[in-house]
C-alpha cells in the first residue's frame, strides 16, 4: 500500500455501481439461467474498464475493479470453491428484530433478497483457479488504459465466509475456519503476487457480533473474533503486510445499528491482523464519533487508517469541508502520513443494490477527492 509523504490519498471500499445490463445478466446467472461465459467475461472486462476510468476521473488514487465479476463481496466464493451445496442460510439481524417493518424493507432489497448462501456440506477446496487471475487481468488492463498507477482487489476473509455460509461438515469452528483459510490462500496470493494490494473484507469482526454471535457475551464473542483473526493471519502468511489491507464493517444496510459492537471493544484484535492498512466505517451516525478513541489508543507502528469519510447508504453528497474535517480528526491523532480517505462501505455490495443513485456515487467520490485536497493543504502545505 502506497504511503504518501505529501498529501492525503483517496480510495474506497470496493464495490461500485454495475451497469444495468450486467446486473440483469448476473441475476440470471445466480438463478441458474444458462449464460454464455465468454460473452459474460467480455461484458465484465468492459464494465471494469469503465468503472476504473470513472474512478480516475473522480480523483481516486487507489482504484479497483468495482467487484464487477462478483454477485457480492462474500457470496462469490460459492462459485470458486467446492463444499458449498447445502441449504441456504437465514439471518437474524439483532438490531432489526425489534423493527419488523424496517427489517422487511431491508431484506427486500433487490440484491440482498437474491443472495445465495448455501451451507458448507462437504470438503472445501479451490474449484476455479482461473477466476482470481481473470480479475487481476481485467483490473490491470483497465488501469493501463486509464493511467491509474495503484490498484487493489477485494477478497472475502475466512471469517466472513463462515458468517454467510453455515457449517454442516467440519467438526468445529476452528476446523471450518482453517479449511476456508487454506482454500482462500490461492486467491489471496494470486492478487498479491500480481503486484496489486489485497483487501480482505472482515465484517465478521464488526457485523458478526450482532448477526453471527448475538447470543454470546462480549468476552465470548471476542474469543471468536480472535479465532477469526488467527485464521486470517494463517491464510495471509507470506504476503507482506504492506501489500495487504482489511475492511472492518458493521453491515452495509440502512438499519438502526444500535447493537453494533463498539470499535473500542474490537480494535485491539483488529490490530493483531497482518494487513498494514485498516479501512473502517467512520462517517455513518453510529460510528462517526469513534475518531476520539485514538486520543487514548495508539496506532501500532506501520499501520495506516482509512476512515470512511463519505457514507455508503445516503444520497447526501458530503460537503468537501466536512470531509476535510473528518480526515483532519484522524490526522491529528495518528499522524498525517498514517491516514488515507475512504468510503464507509461499498456502493454495490450486492448485485442490484441501489440505496445510493449511481450518479450520486460518483459525485460523492469526487467530493471526497476535493475534501482530501483541502485537508492536504492544511496538513501538508502549511
Amino acid at each position: 500500500m502506497q504511503r504518501s509523504t505529501e498529501r492525503f490519498l483517496t480510495t474506497h471500499t470496493g464495490s461500485l455501481p454495475r451497469p444495468d445490463d450486467l446486473v440483469r445478466t448476473m441475476f440470471a446467472k445466480e438463478e441458474g439461467v444458462p449464460v454464455d461465459r465468454e460473452a459474460l467475461d467480455r461484458h465484465i472486462a468492459a464494465a471494469v474498464a469503465e468503472v476504473v476510468r470513472k474512478q480516475v476521473d473522480a480523483g481516486i488514487d487507489i482504484v479497483d475493479d468495482g467487484e464487477m465479476s462478483k454477485p457480492s463481496y462474500a457470496t462469490y466464493v460459492k462459485d470458486r470453491l467446492t463444499g458449498f451445496g447445502g441449504e441456504g442460510n437465514t439471518f437474524v439481524y439483532q438490531d432489526l428484530a425489534e423493527f419488523p417493518r424496517l427489517a422487511k424493507r431491508v431484506f427486500g432489497d433487490p440484491g440482498r433478497s437474491r443472495r445465495k448462501t448455501p451451507a458448507c456440506n462437504g470438503p472445501i477446496a479451490v474449484r476455479d483457479k482461473s477466476a482470481a487471475t481473470t480479475d487481476v487481468a481485467h483490473l490491470k488492463a483497465a488501469m493501463a488504459a486509464s493511467g491509474a498507477t495503484e490498484g487493489f482487489l477485494t477478497a472475502a476473509s475466512p471469517g466472513v465466509v463462515s458468517l454467510f455460509f453455515r457449517n454442516e461438515h467440519y467438526p468445529s469452528d476452528e476446523a471450518y475456519l482453517a479449511a476456508i483459510a487454506d482454500a482462500m490462500r490461492h486467491e489471496y496470493t494470486t492478487i498479491a503476487d500480481a503486484g496489486l494490494t489485497l483487501q480482505v473484507d472482515c465484517p465478521d469482526l464488526g457485523m458478526g457480533r450482532h448477526i453471527q454471535y448475538a447470543e454470546l457475551s462480549l468476552a465470548q464473542w471476542r474469543r471468536k473474533a480472535e479465532l477469526h483473526v488467527e485464521a486470517l493471519n494463517h491464510a495471509l502468511a507470506g504476503i507482506p503486510p504492506e501489500r495487504l489491507r482489511m475492511h472492518l464493517c458493521w453491515g452495509n444496510y440502512e438499519g438502526p445499528h444500535h447493537c453494533d459492537v463498539a470499535l473500542a471493544d474490537v480494535i485491539d484484535i483488529v490490530f493483531k491482523a497482518r494487513p498494514s492498512t485498516i479501512a473502517m466505517e467512520a462517517a455513518n451516525p453510529r460510528h462517526a464519533h469513534e475518531w476520539a478513541l485514538f486520543d487514548n489508543v495508539k496506532l501500532p507502528d506501520g499501520k495506516i487508517l482509512v476512515p470512511g469519510v463519505i457514507e455508503s447508504k445516503s444520497n447526501f453528497v458530503e460537503h468537501p469541508e466536512l470531509i476535510a474535517q473528518r480526515i483532519g480528526r484522524y490526522a491529528e491523532r495518528v499522524g498525517r502520513e498514517n491516514v488515507m480517505a475512504g468510503s464507509d462501505c461499498g456502493y454495490g455490495t450486492w448485485v442490484g443494490q441501489s440505496a445510493v443513485d449511481p450518479d450520486v456515487v460518483w459525485a460523492k467520490l469526487a467530493a471526497m477527492a476535493e475534501g482530501a485536497a483541502i485537508a492536504s493543504r492544511r496538513f501538508w502545505k502549511r
